[in-house]
């Protein structure tokens, strides 16, 4: 493993581990699709997902299709919290079996009204993939199909995640030292 950047203060999941999720999801996704018969889409979920994305979706044997998403919400303290897209699907969905692939769950609001908004298009069905939950900050009833790892309520980075853009690289994902984001 890289050596621990020093605005990190300890890793929450580590390069073995991250594998070992993929692989674990992989598994379960190949089992509850394999004899579907739909489109297989997944739905990566930019710009954090993409890592996760890229080390899943490798290690399921199924024909699948890769379509990418890029999106915001607005009004979510609201019921008239709405999805704002800002690249959208390339590709229709109708009649297919969706997968979105998150990279953290937090209050759920915005995959809630992405998944409303994927189902009102036509997919048979819609689930989530997501690496990490974190239950604790939920603001909505809203649980990931799949699930790599529970975490507590902590800033994290590293495998996609970033504050302002940055620490995406990391190898592993880890806990952000307060100091770095207080103090800005």
């Amino acid at each position: 493993m890289r050596r621990l950047h020093p605005d990190v203060e300890r890793v929450l999941a580590t390069e073995k581990q991250l594998n070992d999720i993929c692989k674990k999801l992989a598994k379960k996704i190949t089992e509850d699709y394999k004899d579907s018969g739909r489109d297989l889409v997944f739905v990566v979920i930019l710009k954090g997902s993409i890592l996760f994305a890229t080390d899943l979706i490798r290690k399921i044997p199924l024909d699948c299709n890769i379509e990418f998403m890029k999106v915001s919400s607005y009004g979510a303290g609201t019921t008239s919290g709405f999805i704002q897209v800002h690249v959208d699907l390339k590709r229709d969905i109708k009649d297919a079996d969706v997968i979105l692939v998150e990279d953290i769950i937090d209050s759920g609001r915005t995959l809630e009204k992405l998944s409303q908004l994927l189902a009102n298009r036509g997919a048979h069905s819609v689930k989530c993939c997501t690496l990490l939950d974190k239950p604790e900050r939920r603001q909505v009833k809203l649980e990931a199909d799949y699930t790599g790892m529970v975490i507590p309520d902590e800033f994290v980075v590293g495998y996609g995640l970033d504050y302002n853009e940055r620490y995406r690289n990391l190898p592993y994902v880890g806990v952000l030292k307060r100091s770095v984001y207080e103090s800005k």
